[in-house]
């Protein structure tokens, strides 16, 4: 270990970030959390479509941890937050910040907000959908008179390669820092790939499975007494002519949210106490170096030196990007879910990790991130990758909004039924 020995570290500048994006194999941030309530305590992890038979709704598996002598074990560990759903966190935090004027990022989205019954999707934008900047809401909709695709932007990003990354930096850095895959574009599954830069999960290990307890009270007693009927409207009567079925099936009181609920045990998704929680981000700068950018914003090739320092400007502002992101998502804290809050135990840190195994500490907070982002694209710009300005607007397509409505409208008729 150098530059910070163990348990001390240094702050990084953007000189030495330049150092790490051409010489190391990556950066790593292991966060120790425990949960709100204090170690010991139950935490609930998100549940999956299984078989019945299925012992638990968990993504519960064996992992190999090592104690302070070096020895191994293999335990049981269960997922908190998946790499997925990291992604999502960490693309928030980003757009938290490019809300707040404190990020300058290039987008594009796609706006809902004029279309009678659909203001509530607002503006959605690359970094928030699913697919990047190659997802299908972006695909539906028009740039100007034609459609995404056809549009300048469109044909960049879709001729974009690991050989000439330049279009996407320059209009969706996202798609290469959280990876993309265009495989419903004009070239269909033979459309680019762009693995993952950074990765994240948060796991617990050593683990035991609870048992969920539920029952309800009602205040007011309702019991059977009478039949209760669902009319075609959803809603319940105790009138039999007015059902919606010619032979209508009384209904409990519990089926209308009222009475009593029977107290019940469920073993399958009870819970779990750990020994052990930690939320891991990994930045592989390996997969950076892989990324080439032979072309300038206008178009024109990049040659000798000033190529070399385009793409190393270029490569640092997507590792500093995705630094930026964890350090917010870090500082924002881990809300998972409904009892699945987590509380760091110390402060976050980083560790660049070399080729040969040298390891190098660093501190890094959400504000000096955003200021190595802000000056790492400045470099890039500088050498001729600049990035767009602002978010790039588009328009559902009539198709779109038809869709989105129907949709909208088949979900709360099926709320209503429920």
């Amino acid at each position: 270990m150098i530059a910070g020995t163990e348990g001390s570290t240094m702050p990084l500048g953007f000189d030495r970030l330049l150092d790490h994006v051409s010489e190391y194999a990556g950066i790593r941030s292991v966060s120790a959390l425990e949960p709100l309530a204090g170690p010991g305590t139950k935490v609930f992890p998100p549940t999956y479509g299984v078989p019945d038979s299925a012992e638990t709704k968990y993504a519960v598996e064996k992992r190999v941890v090592r104690s302070v002598d070096g020895s191994t074990e293999r335990v049981d560990s269960v997922v908190l937050n998946s790499v997925a759903a990291q992604a999502h966190d960490l693309s928030d935090a980003l757009y938290a910040a490019t809300d707040s004027g404190s990020l300058e990022l290039p987008l594009i989205g796609v706006n809902f907000a004029e279309f009678d019954g659909l203001s509530e999707f607002g503006l959605i934008t690359d970094l928030q959908s699913p697919h990047r900047v190659y997802d299908a809401i972006l695909r539906d909709s028009l740039d100007g008179e034609v459609p995404f695709r056809f549009g300048a932007i469109g044909k960049a990003i879709t001729d974009a390669t690991l050989g000439n990354a330049g279009a996407l930096f320059v209009h969706s850095p996202s798609a290469l820092l959280f990876g993309a895959w265009d495989s419903t574009g004009p070239k269909g599954g033979r459309g680019t790939k762009f693995e993952r830069a950074i990765t994240s999960e948060i796991v617990a290990t050593d683990i035991a499975l609870g048992l969920k307890t539920s029952s309800r009270i009602d205040p007011i007693g309702i019991e059977r007494v009478a039949d209760v009927y669902r009319t075609k409207s959803g809603e319940w009567t105790l009138n039999k002519s007015e059902a919606a079925d010619k032979t209508p099936k009384p209904l409990r009181p519990s089926e209308i949210n009222h009475g009593n609920v029977t107290p019940s045990i469920d073993e399958r998704a009870g819970g779990i106490t750990a020994g052990a929680i930690e939320a891991t981000t990994v930045i592989s700068l390996i997969h950076l170096r892989r990324l080439r950018f032979p072309i300038d914003a206008q178009g024109h090739p990049l040659q000798g030196e000033q190529r070399e320092i385009a793409e190393r400007a270029a490569r640092a502002t997507l590792a500093a990007l995705g630094l930026a992101a964890t350090a917010l998502a870090f500082e924002a804290g881990f809300d998972l879910r409904s009892r699945c809050v987590l509380a760091p135990t110390a402060e976050q840190t980083f560790e660049a990790v070399g080729r040969s195994g040298v390891v190098e500490s660093f501190s890094l907070t959400g504000r000096e991130a955003l200021e190595l982002v802000a000056e790492a694209s400045r470099a890039a710009a500088d050498a001729g990758l600049g990035w767009r300005p602002g978010v790039h607007e588009l328009t559902p397509t009539p198709r779109l909004v038809d869709l989105v409505r129907r949709s909208k409208e088949a979900a709360q008729a099926s709320s209503a039924e429920d």
